[in-house]
């Protein structure tokens, strides 16, 4: 599955998420389900393990929402 936000596009199916980003370099970050935490209220998505570290805001809570239900993994609020 594929969403589209301001950044760039998230592509996710249940085992791991990547995410290009629309810039001038094109990143390219990516991460296992199990690494993921998906934070309510401030749309973020969190990637934490083995080395690696990074978070993306999304644009709004339907991403976080729609993501959340592809990935399987509950939204947290903290």
């Amino acid at each position: 599955m594929k969403v589209t936000f301001s950044e760039g596009d998230i592509i996710v199916n249940p085992h791991e998420m990547v995410v290009r980003l629309n810039n001038t370099s094109r990143v390219t970050v990516q991460a296992e389900t199990d690494a993921l935490t998906l934070i309510g209220g401030a749309n973020v998505i969190s990637a934490v393990g083995s080395g690696m570290k990074w978070s993306i805001k999304l644009d709004n809570a339907e991403q976080l929402e729609t993501l959340a239900q592809e990935l399987g993994i509950a939204i947290e609020f903290y």
